[in-house]
């Protein structure tokens, strides 16, 4: 089942054209992977499926909804009710403690309190910062900072997370612990997954690889 289908994306940031004629289609539960060098539209890419980001021309269909011409609020709540992200810079508020950081975007779906402990127990528990719920950001280090962020997107549960650069900042062995998490989920819960990664190891995990070049996915051979 398509989850996600891109057509004939064009954005362009005059004069420079970082995306053109761009086209991807992603099954419901697939993780997939996008590789390039620094600057080749990745992340452009990972905001304009993510609405965060409106494209110059093409189209963008999430479950067969074309999302491109939506209206900023009916974005909004796409993302609030679809979409899980994890970005480069964390984004975690700096007075709240792990909990709290994953507490407050769990509210916004107005998710139950018992519930929302349940997840944030779960979350904290799979990405293993149990032990550090209590810190806040300024205590912890740049990689556990990175897990809270991926423990805040996967507390939500929601139908598609949008991961730049996940395992940045992590050691080997973590890296290979949250990738095999991303598998399992995108397995059993039919989560979709699409990265974006500099690190060459999360090809192993990954149901399809894209290099992006001159604006252009170009699937990775296996």
């Amino acid at each position: 089942m398509t989850h996600i289908r891109v057509t004939d994306l064009e954005r362009r940031f005059e004069p420079v054209r970082v995306l053109q004629n761009l086209n991807l289609e992603v099954r419901r539960g697939e993780l997939v992977a996008l590789y390039g060098p620094s600057g080749s539209g990745k992340t452009t890419l990972l905001n304009l499926i993510g609405a965060l980001d409106r494209p110059t021309s093409g189209t963008i269909e999430i479950e067969g909804k074309e999302i491109t011409t939506l209206s900023d609020r009916a974005r909004t709540r796409l993302r609030r009710r679809e979409m899980g992200f994890i970005f480069q810079s964390y984004t975690l508020l700096p007075t709240y403690n792990a909990i709290e950081n994953i507490d407050v975007t769990l509210r916004l779906k107005n998710i139950g309190f018992f519930e929302r402990r349940r997840r944030i127990k779960a979350a904290l528990q799979a990405v293993g910062l149990s032990a550090w719920a209590d810190h806040v950001p300024d205590e912890l280090s740049g990689g556990q900072q990175q897990r809270i962020a991926i423990a805040r997107a996967l507390a939500l549960q929601p139908a598609l997370i949008l991961a730049d650069e996940p395992t940045s900042g992590l050691d080997t062995r973590t890296s290979r612990h949250i990738m095999h998490l991303f598998q399992s989920i995108a397995r059993q819960q039919k989560t979709t997954f699409i990265m974006v990664s500099h690190d060459p190891m999360t090809a192993e995990y990954v149901d399809t690889a894209y290099d992006l070049h001159e604006g252009r996915l170009i699937p990775r051979r296996r």
